[in-house]
């Protein structure tokens, strides 16, 4: 890689968590316009390269990628993109520490893509305080969008978390109305947003939840939570978990020859976890298992062989990850969310300010992603902040995800959670 171009870097940063995340640690960062020049806009993230989610470092991989490729393509506006991505190892005061290091030492114009429920809202005081962007952030967690009068210079991206498990209920209500339901869920803000949707959607059939268990990201397995979700007679397993976790669910399950209607998250639908779990587990461990999408699948070359999209998704992987697994939909997430990250710097035009991006990413529409699903349109209002909210349902059909019925649009979903 070019040494103006993407960078990965890894670091472990202890500090105290209750001092940086007030931000009483630093001085507070000048209110003057930091990280461009003439020839570059400096942009910092972070990401879990180790740790309990490390599966997702990959995103921050392919927001490199593109970043280099757009580099080599001129840039924006004539400016060359520097990443500054930062491994977090999933954790909160780690996120803190790094992301004041990145404004205040590395003088990042803003902070894109940090991942994570609780890093994000551990980061995110500081970063509103300071009129410092913090733009699509890599969680579908709904405060992003309800609470953006308190935090107006964070926004999210991808689906909201309540609005997809609004469509699992859905799906149940209508397909498994006598349906049995457990939960699996990661014990924080993640997982409780899931377990607000799922109870909304099913309204007064609340009931139909008969054991719910939560894990810790610092377990070293889920065995026991899946024994206790068992021995309650559930039939239908939502599972509300991280990479790791949501592979040993579904190996579990099996393992313990329990066989129920499955729900899986679409944070922890990517092929190769699929295709881990298969191994370890065996078919039935996956077969049928329920999902939903927003992005094009990588892994489905029969249906996106001689897409424009997926053309430019592998030339781009071609040629800065060559050794990369394409199939991993992690890397079409990061190219995808780098897309729109240059989208709203090149509206924001030669005369680059932090407000005029964060003004224009709030009222922003992006048709022609070419790594969304068809069909799906990114957009935002003042009053409107979460960018997409379509939505279609895929089941696992052995080898690949088989998209079933039609894009969903979870609009109205977004407005009521925001009551």
């Amino acid at each position: 890689m070019k040494p103006f171009v993407s960078r990965f870097v890894t670091g472990m940063f202890a500090a105290a968590f209750a001092l940086t995340i007030t931000g009483s640690a630093v001085a507070p960062v000048s209110a003057a316009e930091q990280g461009v020049t003439d020839t570059e806009i400096v942009l910092g993230g972070t990401h879990p390269y180790s740790g309990p989610a490390s599966a997702y470092g990959n995103i921050g991989k392919g927001i490199g990628a593109y970043f280099d490729y757009l580099n080599d393509h001129g840039g924006v506006n004539g400016r060359k993109i520097k990443w500054i991505d930062k491994d977090d190892g999933y954790s909160p005061p780690q996120a803190v520490q790094i992301v004041h290091q990145l404004v205040e030492q590395d003088k990042v114009f803003a902070i894109f893509d940090t991942l994570g429920t609780a890093v994000n809202t551990a980061v995110r005081p500081y970063l509103n305080q300071n009129n410092v962007p913090h733009l699509f952030v890599a969680t579908g967690a709904t405060t992003w969008g309800k609470d953006y009068q308190k935090f107006p210079w964070t926004i999210g991206w991808q689906p909201d978390y309540q609005a997809e498990a609004i469509l699992y209920a859905q799906d149940i209500l209508r397909n498994h109305p006598k349906a049995k339901i457990a939960v699996i869920y990661q014990n924080d803000d993640y997982g409780e947003d899931y377990n607000a949707g799922l109870k909304k959607g099913l309204g007064k059939h609340q009931d139909m939840i008969v054991k719910m268990a939560s894990y810790e990201t610092t377990d070293p397995s889920v065995g026991s939570q899946i024994a206790t979700l068992k021995a309650s007679g559930a039939d239908t397993l939502m599972i509300f978990a991280t990479p790791k976790f949501a592979i040993q669910s579904m190996v579990l399950a099996a393992q313990q020859s329990w066989y129920p209607t499955k729900y899986l998250n679409n944070v922890a639908n990517a092929i190769p976890y699929m295709q881990a779990a298969t191994k370890a587990g065996g078919p039935n461990a996956v077969n049928g298992v329920i999902t939903t999408y927003y992005l094009k699948d990588p892994s489905n070359h029969a249906r996106y062989g001689g897409d424009k999209g997926m053309k430019l998704y592998n030339e781009i992987m071609d040629k800065y990850l060559p050794k990369a697994d394409k199939d991993d939909g992690n890397f079409l997430y990061g190219v995808s969310i780098a897309y729109t990250m240059a989208d709203v710097l090149k509206k924001a035009g030669k005369d680059l300010t932090r407000k005029k991006v964060m003004d224009i990413a709030a009222n922003f529409t992006e048709k022609d992603n070419p790594l969304v699903y068809p069909g799906v349109v990114i957009r935002t209002s003042p009053t409107f902040r979460y960018p997409i909210t379509q939505l279609i349902a895929a089941k696992w059909l052995g080898t690949g995800w088989s998209p079933t019925g039609l894009l969903v649009d979870t609009r109205t979903m977004m407005t009521t959670a925001e009551r």
